[in-house]
């Protein structure tokens, strides 16, 4: 049976029948050969992808950090090393002076994240798509939720997942009927680049109770990898997460599993908002980190000095993907989709979707502020 029936009766009969899948995505016996294996695929191994070429400046890839380095930074461990290092940004480096308390490894990524090759169109449901929609999007990513959960994929496999699709509809209008079939290619490429034991072709085959050929899926995984041209590495609202979280945790109150949680949440419900992607995921990211600060303590200025300096964002700069965030958060579109949701209400995440916010923020706020 399709994930996206085409004569697609209406959104909350596709939600059922997704619904009724759930007891076919767990194969015990594929996942525990999945975590059995301990081989760590290497990136050459990649179906179909051409050896990655970080730029074109001889000059840049002398000065550039080993690549462990750099992968430990992006993930946000080493950041403090890289902002007390002689690799601290002074005003005479950059153009732009508000970057001013900035360490190199994130100037590199807000690089990355302008790119217009890594960057989605954030219309390209009105001007690319004649037969996907923005409700089979938000179905589509909901359901990949559950699938990343029940094979325990690293949430950086989840966010790669839902970029390659938005990239990958933004220049090729697709049938409704193969949307799910990107989901899971998409997904397959994503986890062979992040995870150490990646899901096989099959089980991707299989959790869609064998929608799909295998064929299907290793065709429509070329067809990605051939436009993504095999820039596979793209800077997510995740990866930048990692670096506010350790910048923002410097204040001790915030020093708490429940603050990172709060943030891993909002920053995961933004994937279902196809409206974010007219933002940057840095500022996608920033946002979640004001409102974990705010929903915590609302009494309290979310967005300091410090927080303005180290990520280039003044609270006036982040108004618009906060409240988007927001509206997320309170869930006032009053979404049918709730897979993040019961991710974020288990024990392990402290509950995080089950605190409360406060409905409204104030205009002060969104000032910027000198302390």
């Amino acid at each position: 049976m399709s994930f996206l029936d085409p004569a697609m009766e209406s959104k909350e009969n596709i939600i059922n029948r997704a619904s009724r899948k759930r007891p076919f995505l767990v194969n015990h016996h594929l996942l525990n050969q999945i975590r059995s294996a301990k081989k760590r695929v290497v990136l050459g191994e990649l179906t179909d992808s051409e050896n990655i070429n970080l730029t074109q400046s001889s000059d840049y890839k002398e000065n550039l950090k080993p690549i462990s380095e750099l992968r430990q930074a992006e993930n946000g461990y080493g950041v403090e090393e890289y902002v007390k290092s002689d690799h601290y940004v002074s005003l005479g480096s950059i153009q732009n002076k508000k970057f001013l308390n900035t360490p190199l490894i994130y100037q590199h990524l807000r690089l990355l994240e302008i790119e217009e090759k890594r960057r989605p169109l954030p219309n390209y449901m009105e001007k690319v798509q004649k037969d996907v929609t923005v409700g089979m999007r938000e179905v589509l990513v909901d359901w990949l939720v559950e699938v990343a959960e029940e094979y325990k994929l690293v949430s950086d496999t989840l966010f790669l997942t839902v970029s390659y699709i938005d990239r990958f509809l933004s220049s090729h209008s697709l049938s409704r009927n193969k949307l799910q079939l990107l989901g899971v290619s998409s997904m397959l490429v994503a986890s062979k680049f992040e995870e150490i034991s990646p899901p096989h072709v099959e089980d991707y085959c299989y959790i869609t109770d064998n929608t799909y050929t295998k064929e299907e899926v290793v065709q429509m995984e070329g067809d990605l990898l051939k436009y993504l041209n095999s820039e596979l590495n793209n800077p997510t609202p995740k990866t930048f997460l990692r670096i506010f979280i350790r910048a923002a945790q410097e204040d001790s109150l915030l020093s708490c599993p429940s603050f990172e949680f709060l943030s891993w949440f909002l920053v995961e419900l933004s994937l279902l908002d196809y409206s974010c992607l007219r933002f940057l995921p840095s500022m996608v990211a920033a946002s979640a980190i004001f409102l974990a600060r705010f929903t915590l303590q609302p009494d309290k200025h979310p967005w300091g000095l410090a927080m303005q300096c180290y990520s280039g964002y003044g609270p006036s700069e982040l108004k618009d993907c906060v409240l988007a965030v927001h509206d997320l958060q309170l869930n006032r579109k009053a979404s049918s989709s709730q897979a993040v949701r019961e991710k974020y209400s288990q024990h392990k995440f402290k509950c995080v979707a089950t605190l409360p916010c406060p409905s409204e923020i104030l205009d002060s706020y969104f000032e910027d502020t000198d302390e």
